[in-house]
């Protein structure tokens, strides 16, 4: 993965230093040199075809990232499916796509007692009675959710204790579900070790990523936006995933102080958004930052067929073209006409291709940076109180509707 930065800033090294201290407590650091024996054993074992993951926000966000990333172009031993809203028309359509008589739900939930994953696991015993055959819990080591799964004997699998559910896609959050249905999971934690050995060892992911860093939190308040400008749909839930962990993580109130600081989240797809976003980047307000994603092989060599068209004949200069180059010289021309510009922050990641190690390579280059910012800005990158005002306020407004 290179990524090429077109601002300069001068780096305050010492955060490498400051993270590595934070990576004894936090654990996120070190999923990516966990084993994966567990996952892949019980993974073997699995005989339903579509696996169900039940879970809402940092449990599904990250395993979905990836399994869209990779599934574009490739076919997967089983079917992954999400059930991760309480939309009652959502919900009725997901269960009808779901072969029942065929089904493993996984229940995700790093608390035990999320609200909309409960609401969906009553919903779903309606349909397939509750059987370690057909269940399976990934939570926290003693949890409720844990206590209901002794009572059915269910295979548990546990979330760290000091890994929060937006950096938790690593852990079996992500890995059990994606090793069933035949995802190379030690490849993808291939690519995150490379990035972490890089960045801990002062390589060459440090000095990128303490630059790129050093600079949000200098600008944050002229630049509070940070645009995503990913080149290919296989990014789509990625962005997702970005936009989570961004906002949650860098939206807070600073530690020492009664400042509220933020980096806004924008996940953005080109070519779409090329014809939409990008106007209000170049010409209004300069508030934000961009980066650019793109693939240099797409590995699949999809042409512009050689006819020319009636009234199009200007148009031949496609002729020939390969699609992945298409996209990409898309992707260049918005760079070049963004780098012509003052005052829009820039820098491009390009990765080699679509696989297991790019992603993991990708997913925890932006959890270091997000831990990097965090600490820079003097947040708490791992908590989420306004998260968790409007889950208290939910519960009391269900608890006066039952009385």
């Amino acid at each position: 993965m290179n990524n090429k930065l077109f601002f300069n800033t001068k780096i305050n090294e010492e955060f490498s230093t400051v993270l590595s201290k934070e990576s004894e407590h936090i654990g996120f650091y070190h999923l990516c040199d966990a084993s994966t024996d567990e996952y892949k054993i019980y993974a073997k074992e699995i005989k339903q075809k579509d696996i169900v993951v039940v879970g809402i926000g940092g449990s599904a966000l990250g395993t979905l990232a990836i399994h869209h990333f990779l599934s574009l172009g490739n076919k997967f031993e089983k079917n992954l499916h999400f059930i991760d809203t309480t939309d009652p028309l959502v919900l009725k359509q997901k269960v009808e796509d779901i072969d029942l008589d065929s089904a493993l739900f996984l229940i995700v939930s790093k608390s035990g007692t999320t609200v909309e994953t409960i609401a969906v696991l009553k919903y779903l015993q309606t349909f397939v009675p509750i059987s370690k055959e057909n269940y399976a819990v990934i939570t926290d080591k003693g949890s409720a959710l844990e206590e209901f799964a002794s009572a059915y004997d269910l295979k548990v699998f546990n979330i760290p204790d000091n890994v929060g559910g937006r950096f938790s896609v690593l852990s079996a959050v992500g890995l059990v579900p994606l090793a069933i249905i035949g995802v190379d999971i030690d490849a993808l934690l291939k690519g995150a070790q490379e990035v972490k050995n890089s960045f801990f060892e002062n390589h060459g992911y440090c000095e990128k990523l303490l630059t790129k860093a050093t600079y949000y939190a200098q600008v944050s308040n002229a630049y509070n936006i940070n645009c995503l400008f990913s080149y290919s749909e296989a990014f789509r839930e990625l962005n997702a995933w970005y936009v989570q962990l961004w906002g949650e993580s860098l939206g807070k109130q600073q530690r020492n102080s009664q400042l509220h600081v933020g980096l806004t989240p924008v996940g953005l797809i080109g070519p779409t958004d090329q014809h939409s976003f990008l106007q209000l980047i170049v010409d209004g307000k300069r508030d934000k930052t961009v980066t650019v994603i793109k693939v240099k092989d797409f590995e699949h060599g999809i042409k512009v067929p050689d006819v020319s068209l009636p009234a199009l004949e200007k148009l031949d200069m496609l002729n020939g073209l390969d699609f992945s180059e298409l996209i990409n010289m898309q992707a260049d021309a918005m760079i070049e006409s963004l780098e012509s510009l003052e005052f829009i922050p820039l820098d491009v990641i390009e990765i080699e291709n679509i696989s297991e190690k790019t992603i993991g390579e990708l997913m925890y280059y932006y959890e270091l940076l997000t831990a990097l910012v965090a600490q820079m800005l003097d947040i708490n990158a791992y908590d989420q109180p306004g998260v968790e005002m409007g889950k208290i306020i939910l519960k009391e407004k269900m608890n006066k509707e039952k009385k």
